[in-house]
C-alpha cells in the first residue's frame, strides 16, 4: 500500500505515528507529494475528489481518505489497540478535537501563505485561534487523565496537533497556562515515531 503525505501536514503525521507505532512500515510505502489548495497534485486528486492529503492507496479496493478513516483501517489492519472498545467515544471526540485545532491552525497557515497581504483577514485568523486555543485549554483541563492512559488515537492526533502548531505558530505560546499538558506533550514527543516524523523547521 502506499500513503500519499506531505511530512508538513500535520493529518498526514498522524498516519506516519501510526504506521510507526503498529509497525506497518514494511506494508506501507510513504510518498512525498507537494500540494496546495490552488495546485492540486495530480495523484492526490486521482485518489482523493477533494485534493486533500492523507490518502491511503490500497492493495485492494478503492483508496480512501481522511486521516480518521485511514487511522482506523492502519488500526484494525494491524491489529492494533488505537481505538479500544472500552473507551471509543472518548478517543474518538479527543481526536476529533485534535483534529479540529489542526484544522484551525491549518487555516491560520493558508491565510498567510495562500491570500495576497491586502486580503488577509487578522479578524479571522484570530477566530481560527480562537478555537484552537480554547480546545487546548480544554484538553489541559479535562483530559489529563486520558492522555496519561494507554496509547490510544486520541493521544497521538494530540500530540500531533500541538506539534503542529509549535512548527507554524510558536510565537501564540500555547503553552501558557496549559502547564500539565505542556509537560505531557514534551515527554510524548519523545516517543521514537514522533522523533521520527518531526518536520524540519
Amino acid at each position: 500500500m502506499k500513503l500519499l503525505m506531505s511530512p508538513a501536514s500535520p493529518f498526514a503525521r498522524k498516519c506516519r505515528v501510526v504506521l510507526r507505532e503498529a509497525d506497518l512500515l514494511d506494508t506501507v510505502e510513504e510518498v512525498n507529494v507537494s500540494t496546495s489548495p490552488t495546485a492540486t497534485d495530480a495523484a492526490v486528486a486521482a485518489a482523493n475528489p477533494l485534493g486533500k492529503i492523507p490518502a491511503l492507496l490500497r492493495d485492494h479496493g478503492p483508496a480512501i481518505y481522511d486521516s480518521r478513516v485511514i487511522t482506523r483501517f492502519l488500526n484494525d489492519h494491524a491489529g492494533t489497540a488505537f481505538y479500544p472498545q472500552t473507551r471509543l467515544w472518548e478517543v474518538l471526540t479527543l481526536e476529533a478535537t485534535a483534529d479540529g485545532i489542526m484544522e484551525a491552525a491549518l487555516a491560520m497557515t493558508y491565510e498567510a501563505r495562500m491570500r495576497p497581504a491586502a486580503q488577509q483577514s487578522s479578524d479571522w485568523v484570530e477566530a481560527q485561534w480562537a478555537k484552537a486555543h480554547r480546545a487546548i485549554g480544554a484538553i489541559d483541563a479535562r483530559w489529563m487523565s486520558h492522555l496519561s492512559g494507554p496509547l490510544d488515537m486520541g493521544q497521538i492526533a494530540v500530540a500531533c496537533a500541538l506539534a503542529y502548531i509549535d512548527l507554524r505558530h510558536d510565537a501564540r505560546g500555547w503553552r501558557d497556562g496549559h502547564a500539565d499538558l505542556a509537560a505531557w506533550h514534551r515527554t510524548f514527543m519523545a516517543r521514537d515515531a514522533m522523533l521520527a516524523t518531526v518536520v524540519p523547521a
